[in-house]
């Protein structure tokens, strides 16, 4: 028995091949190229995505000792992918981190609406969901919702093309328009956005109990797949991830250093009571994900790695590991998304600085305060968690680094793990076949003996004063510089006039 797990990410589409001791056979990765036609727009290709998956998953099948006889897919939450009455893309998918709808959900803020949604959904808006993506286009570009039959994410997209069903899972469902604690979609909700007309456009829903469909015979022709195997559509990105870190059960954690910077706790009730952060049920029966996803992570490590002129972020962490300890007092504030923040706070104005340089900072320094920034943002999502997790699994590629998983543990205090896998999230997609088909009896028993560790670090007690000096720090510098941000973004709307 072979399994392929599809893992579509923002930036790179991974298809990974396990055999039936669970073991890592094939891994196939293609890129998923983001567009950026105007400020602060972030889209994909739908067809070029599909593409990219159907090549990644092709070369794993051809990599397999014998073909597979299942599928599961994960995905980029989030966004709008929306099709017509032929299951055709309608424009470019938008996607999660995308800002051109920040006017409407200011105005959101403003009106009361966020909180009101919040009692309802457990989330908080961002720009990028597809509530916001739907207003901005009823009242921009309404001939394509004329043009569209349905709104998908990226994995509904796939199993549209892997199956022909249009299907999207409870977990990517719940943000924004899911009753949290009915488990289907809400008409308050619908109301509240000003969106009863878009309740067409939703597709159908699909819970723990409803996740295998067969392959279709077309995608079987495009992939090299048995036609009519099972397809199970996983839990979206973060949660895959979370089950493929072993956090399945109330109080685990883990915290996602990839494109989005994700820290979650894993538990049993749901609170909607105060509007930070997002809670979707994960995908294992019982349990929710509160989670508080970043709009930018490791592409914050990136964007200095190009600014620093060198080869990689490996680099960079290289040369942060070389900076002093207090990094010459350089700070940065890693709000480098031109969507703003949304976790653990909401500014859609919120803008990235690197502030306290002199010239007796070094490359090494300013490297140094990079990594600590982005860290940071991980201790502030842990304060707003619902718990104190008493260890933090760390995923994505981030996850490779050991200068950084140190500078975690030190930074939260918080003792962190590093699975074994390389690609967490199609480990979690895999679970969740397993569980999904029978294969396994339940989460706790498959993640048991599935999930393995390679690193475990524990923090130092004689950096804990310091990094809480710097965090506190941290909050003081947001806080000074909203003001800022609020003028800037006045200010571009006045067309960039002076003051």
């Amino acid at each position: 028995m072979t399994v392929i797990a599809i893992d579509a990410g923002t930036t790179v589409v991974k298809a990974v091949g396990y055999g039936d001791d669970g073991a890592e056979l094939a891994v196939g990765r293609r890129p998923a190229h983001v567009l950026r036609p105007h400020p602060g727009w972030s889209e994909q290709d739908m067809a070029e995505v599909w593409t990219s998956v159907a090549e990644a998953v092709r070369e794993v099948a051809g990599a397999l000792p014998e073909p597979p006889d299942l599928i599961t897919v994960t995905a980029q939450g989030d966004g709008a992918w929306l099709v017509d009455e032929r299951h055709r893309p309608t424009g470019p998918a938008v996607l999660w981190n995308d800002g051109r709808a920040a006017d409407l959900v200011a105005a959101w803020e403003r009106d009361g609406t966020v909180q009101e949604s919040f009692r309802v959904c457990g989330s908080r808006m961002s720009t990028g969901m597809p509530h916001a993506v739907l207003a901005w286009l009823r009242a921009h570009d309404p001939g394509r919702l004329e043009r569209s039959h349905q709104v998908l994410t990226c994995g509904g997209w796939i199993h549209l093309k892997l199956t022909g069903a249009s299907a999207v899972d409870l977990s990517e469902a719940a943000a924004p328009f899911l009753d949290i604690r009915a488990y289907d979609w809400s008409d308050r909700l619908m109301e509240l956005y000003g969106l009863e007309w878009a309740g067409r456009l939703l597709p159908e829903l699909r819970d723990d109990d409803h996740r295998v469909t067969p392959l279709g015979a077309a995608a079987a022709a495009e992939t090299g797949l048995p036609t009519g195997i099972p397809v199970v559509l996983a839990p979206y990105d973060i949660c895959a991830t979370a089950i493929g870190a072993g956090a399945v059960t109330a109080g685990a954690a883990c915290t996602i250093l990839g494109t989005t910077l994700c820290t979650e706790i894993v538990t049993d009730t749901v609170r909607t009571d105060e509007a930070v952060g997002i809670t979707v049920p994960l995908g294992v029966p019982g349990r929710y994900l509160r989670a508080f996803p970043t709009m930018s992570g490791t592409d914050a490590l990136d964007w200095g790695t190009r600014m620093l002129g060198l080869d990689d972020a490996a680099e960079l962490t290289a040369l942060a590991a070389r900076g002093r300890p207090d990094a010459a007092g350089v700070r940065f504030l890693p709000y480098l998304s031109p969507a703003g923040e949304r976790a653990p706070f909401f500014d859609p104005a919120a803008r990235g600085s690197l502030t306290g340089l002199s010239l007796e900072a070094t490359r090494e320094d300013v490297a140094r305060a990079l990594l600590e920034g982005v860290t940071l943002a991980i201790r502030d999502c842990l304060a707003a968690s619902p718990s104190a997790p008493e260890r933090l699994a760390l995923c994505g590629g981030g996850a490779r680094s050991e200068v950084w998983r140190r500078l975690i543990a030190d930074m939260t205090g918080v003792p962190v793990t590093a699975p074994a896998d390389a690609e967490v999230g199609a480990r979690g997609a895999w679970l969740t076949a397993m569980v999904a088909t029978g294969r396994e009896p339940d989460f706790r028993t498959a993640a048991a003996t599935y999930v393995r560790l390679a690193a475990e670090h524990e923090p130092d007690p004689k950096a804990a004063e310091s990094y809480t000096e710097k965090y506190e720090a941290y909050l003081r510098l947001r806080a000074d510089l909203g003001p800022v941000w609020a003028a800037d973004r006045d200010r571009a709307r006045r067309g960039g006039a002076g003051v």
